[in-house]
This record gives structure tokens, sequence and C-alpha cells, in this order.
């Protein structure tokens, strides 16, 4: 059965991860035929193709298929898309992101392929877009939604926007959480060496941040509320993990309140440096205001690191308030203050929430259960198909 995954871009991020792991763990399966088509992927976010080096022919390049809204390639990509799966003839295409899940399913359904499945790592209508925006993509997803057989998420909450905005059934949505590699922050410790790397004291607090620098994610909260921590704990170090086009404007920022000393930027780091890098915290926060479910939340958590995250989409599923870390309202500066100095000021508390998270995660967040989730969803869809044709 011959399964093809498609993405907009293999940036270094957490769709990029989930969708690469999906696709290299399906083609174990001897019953799979696994492949994913991908648009460009170039910027400051690096890139993920590099994973695909052993086997390039399971890696298809389409360069129309980019991410801001542009009429004539949307087109060209769409059939080229087409053309893809008339001649592949694939039983299952499985979307991933905005641009490749709209193009990428109504293609699919242009070619006639028998299942049709979308993952909704994010949202990709809500408050942090104009109401133009909203409207657009609204109906966008409703179109593509009515030739979807069925959607996965990686929350509850993607699916409770989705079904209040008309797209879907309820029997149509399976939630499977974004599985990762779960040994490497399990084994991760405090490392002397990684901290000195960094020009880390022992005796510092390190506040962790990882997500790529631009709008939405949050950093703009954390440099706002800096001063207040600093001026309690000098201790403290920020260390910003990712790259982006803010950079240079949060780097500046730094330089702007005095705190240059204060903020650590490591900038684009490969995936397999991450779990040295959250060893070295001594907390995660997550401020974003658009995600699906924050990888960052459980890979922290599998590193027995407790987290503060802003109370936004499926955040609320890892982030549990006292148990594992702390939820706090969007643009409430005084109550985020207050939670990340109970934690950098309790130290027995940061073991016990770590602890927590971890049990927590080490049960649900394995990358061999995502994997297992998906190829039993992927026969039981395809059995249904083969049921209604009969």
């Amino acid at each position: 059965m011959r399964v093809t995954h498609v993405i907009t871009r293999l940036i270094v991020g957490g769709a990029q991860e989930n969708t690469i792991s999906s696709v290299l763990g399906l083609q174990q399966r001897p019953d799979l035929l696994v492949d994913l088509i991908s648009g460009p992927s170039t910027g400051p976010e690096g890139s993920l193709e590099m994973c695909f080096s052993s086997q390039p022919k399971a890696l298809t390049t389409i360069p129309e298929l980019v991410r801001p809204i542009h009429p004539w390639k949307d087109w060209i990509a769409f059939r080229k898309l087409t053309n893809w799966f008339h001649q592949k003839q694939p039983s299952i295409v499985h979307t991933h992101s905005g641009k490749a899940g709209i193009l990428g399913r109504l293609a699919a359904a242009q070619a006639k392929v028998p299942t049709i499945i979308h993952t909704i790592h994010g949202p990709s209508f809500g408050p942090f877009q104009g109401p133009a925006s909203n409207w657009m993509f609204r109906q966008a997803e409703r179109r593509a939604g009515r030739v979807t057989t069925h959607f996965v998420t990686v929350a509850d909450a993607m699916r409770d926007q989705y079904l209040a905005a008309g797209i879907g059934k309820m029997e149509q949505y399976t939630r499977i959480f974004s599985g990762f590699a779960l040994e490497p922050f399990l084994s991760s410790t405090n490392d002397a060496t990684i901290r000195a790397r960094w020009g880390i004291a022992a005796e510092s607090i390190v506040i962790g941040k990882i997500g790529r620098l631009f709008e939405l994610k949050g950093h703009d909260d954390l440099f706002s509320i800096a001063p207040v921590l600093v001026a309690r704990f000098p201790e403290i170090k920020f260390l910003l993990v990712g790259d982006g086009p803010w950079r240079a404007r949060f780097e500046a920022r730094a330089k702007e309140l005095n705190l240059e000393n204060s903020f650590i930027f490591t900038g684009l780091v490969l995936p397999s440096e991450i779990p040295g890098l959250v060893g070295i915290m001594d907390l995660l926060v997550h401020l974003s205001l658009r995600e699906g479910l924050p990888r960052a939340l459980p890979q922290a958590l599998a590193a027995a690191r407790p987290v503060i995250a802003h109370d936004c989409d499926g955040a609320r599923e890892v982030c549990f308030n006292g148990k594992t870390g702390f939820l706090v309202r969007p643009n409430d500066h005084e109550t985020l203050i207050r939670q990340i100095l109970l934690l950098v000021s309790d130290e027995p508390l940061r073991r016990r929430l770590g602890q927590q998270g971890q049990d927590f995660v080490r049960e649900r967040f394995g990358v061999e259960r995502m994997v297992s989730d998906l190829y039993a969803l992927y026969l039981q869809l395809t059995t249904d198909s083969r049921k209604l044709k009969k």
C-alpha cells in the first residue's frame, strides 16, 4: 500500500520533525511504501532535508509549493501534485501544514485518491490574525475539509476549534500526540560541559525557551518581564534556542534593556542537540500565542524539567497546573512573573513537577507509539474504504 505525505517545507520545526518521524517510522512496515513531497526549505529556520540523504528517492521537492499565497505558483503546485498522484496512485495521501494541507488534499481528491488524511499541527485561523485572513483561511479549510476522509490532531484543542468552524464531524477526528525519541531526553543531565560552552555558570538558574525567533512565539513577553526577574535573581540566564527573522530585533532588545549578559542566543541547532540544551535548563517557558501542542513542552517534561506555558490551544493537554507546571493567561505578566519566581526559588518543587511530567510523557509521547497509532488508523480507514466500495 502506497502512502504519500505532503508538507509545505522541511524547516527545523515541530510539525516537520513529526512528519519526518512518521514517514521514516512507517517505512519500516513491510506492507507500506511511504514517501514525502515537500516544497523548498530555505531561510534562517534551517532545513531537515538531510534526514533523507540516505534515501533521496523518498523525498520529492516541488519548487512552487511555497508558504506565502502566490496564485500562479499555487496553481502550478496543485497541477504537479495532481499529476503525481495520478501517476503513482497512492492509496493514502496524508497532508501536513496549511498550504500543503489545502493544495494536497484538493489535488488528491482531483486524482481520486481513496483515502485523504490531514494532520492539524496548529490552527490556520484564529485571533492571531485579522478578519480578512481569518475568513479566507476558514473558507479554504472548509473546502479542503469536504474532501478529507479523516483528521489527525496533535491536541484535542485543534479538533474543537475546527469543529466549531464547521469543519468535519466528531467521528472524523483522532488525536495522536506528536511523538519523538524519548531516550535522549529521559537521560539528559545538567551537563557542566554544555553549560560552559554557552558561558553559563554552575550556580545560574537557566530559563529556557525553544522556538522560532518570530512573531506570535512569545519572546516579547519574556523580554517584557526579564528586568523584574533579573532584579530579583541576578543569576538567571535566559537560553533562547532557535533562530528566525526576528533575531536581530531581540538581540537589540536585550541590549536596550542592558541584559546582554542575561540572554543567550544559541541560533539554529540540530534536533540532536536539543536534549543536551534542555538538560541544562532549570525550567522551560513557552509563551506562544499560536500552537497546536508545543513540542517543546513534552520534550522538557521528558527531561524532568517543569514548564510554564500560555493557556493557548493544546498546551493544557500536557501542562497541568500545579502538577507538571503552570498555565498562564496571555498578557497576564503579573501571574507569569509570580509563577516563574516560584519555580526559580523552589528547587524541590521543580523536581516534583518535572518528575510528574516525565512520568506522563514517558507513557504517551514515544515515537513508536505515534507510528503505531498512525499505522492502525491507516488500516482502519482503508478497510472502511473497501467496505464502502462493496
